[in-house]
Formats: structure tokens, C-alpha cells, sequence
């Protein structure tokens, strides 16, 4: 999904005694190096998020490239999380996607794979972020990514290219529209 449309973000969440709980955590994990251009948009995006209000029981957090911290985030305990990151998909510059996370299947790592990817985190992608998640069984169902299509990631920049930084509002409208999904879901 791209710029404009709205993914259905799953089921309702609800209090440990089963009743609907009117306010549901959510992490908002936001990725990313600002060290390679592009590559910074999640953190862009986490700054433009402080200065929104947003509903009670949301988490923003910049977690930059190391994906330890956000796992360990996610053994608190979240309803749902929203993954923020720079997403190459083949699209023009600038286009943000909304996506309902894939985790990819356990039985395709083995055991070593899996542990691997918390021992090596310092520089991670979402993908093993999602898969330990899983296998730790403390990832959120729903589980939505936010990214932009960046233009570079490869070159030392500190800053965003036009059509990435133009992308940053679109992209907090975004998560602001899951959230309130979320949100609407508890109250149902």
C-alpha cells in the first residue's frame, strides 16, 4: 500500500480480564541512521511525532540502527506497534508505504540464526527485528510498517533528500491514521 490508502490493522485489544481496553499500547518504533541520508527518516519522522499529541498509551522511540533496544522495548508489552524505517520497494523517491508486517516464518531459522540476530543488533534491518520478536513472542499483532522509498542510503549525508524530507509529514499522518485504527478497534 502507498500514499493515501489505509490498511486494516487487526483485531481489538483487550485488558488481561478478556473487556476491551479504551486505550492500547502502542509502540512506535522508529528506525534509522542519520548518518546516511535517506537512511534518517525514521528519525525525522520520530521528531515530527514529539510535537504531535498524540492518544495516551503511545510510545514514540527513536531507536536509531540498534534494533536490541527496540526488542527490548517490546518485552514490555505493546498491543500494537507501528515500525518506521526507510523501505526500498522499487517505487519513486518519496513514496510512503504502509504495510502490514510479514514476519517470516520461524521454521526458516534455525536456532543459531535466530540467536545470531539478537547477539548482532547493532546494525540491524526490520525484517530480524520482526523475527525475534516472534520468537521471543513478545511481538505485537498488528504489527505496521511506515516506511519512505529513500533515494540514497549509501552515502555519508546528514541530511534527508527533497522528496524523503517532503515525505516526512505524509508519513506522520500515516502513523497517526493507524493509531487512531488501533485505537478505534479497542473501542469496539
Amino acid at each position: 500500500m502507498t500514499d493515501g490508502d489505509v490498511t486494516d490493522v487487526g483485531d481489538t485489544a483487550v485488558d488481561d480480564d478478556g473487556s476491551p481496553d479504551a486505550e492500547p499500547d502502542v509502540l512506535v518504533a522508529c528506525m534509522g541512521n542519520v548518518l546516511r541520508g535517506d537512511d534518517g527518516f525514521g528519525v525525522a519522522v520520530a521528531e515530527a511525532l514529539a510535537d504531535r499529541d498524540l492518544p495516551p498509551g503511545v510510545t514514540v522511540t527513536e531507536v536509531g540502527i540498534s534494533g536490541v533496544s527496540m526488542a527490548q522495548d517490546l518485552m514490555d508489552g505493546y498491543d500494537a506497534m507501528v515500525l518506521v524505517d526507510a523501505m526500498e520497494r522499487g517505487a519513486d523517491p518519496g513514496t510512503v508505504h504502509v504495510e502490514r508486517a510479514e514476519v517470516p516464518d520461524l521454521d526458516d531459522y534455525s536456532r543459531r540464526e535466530i540467536g545470531s540476530f539478537a547477539a548482532d543488533m547493532h546494525q540491524t534491518d526490520p525484517a530480524k527485528v520482526l523475527v525475534l520478536g516472534e520468537a521471543l513472542s513478545v511481538l505485537p499483532e498488528p504489527t505496521v510498517l511506515v516506511g519512505c522509498e529513500p533515494r540514497d542510503t549509501d552515502d555519508l549525508a546528514d541530511s534527508l533528500s527533497e522528496p524523503v524530507r517532503a515525505a516526512v509529514p505524509r508519513a506522520v499522518d500515516h502513523v497517526e491514521t493507524v493509531l487512531a485504527e488501533v485505537r478505534s478497534m479497542a473501542d469496539a
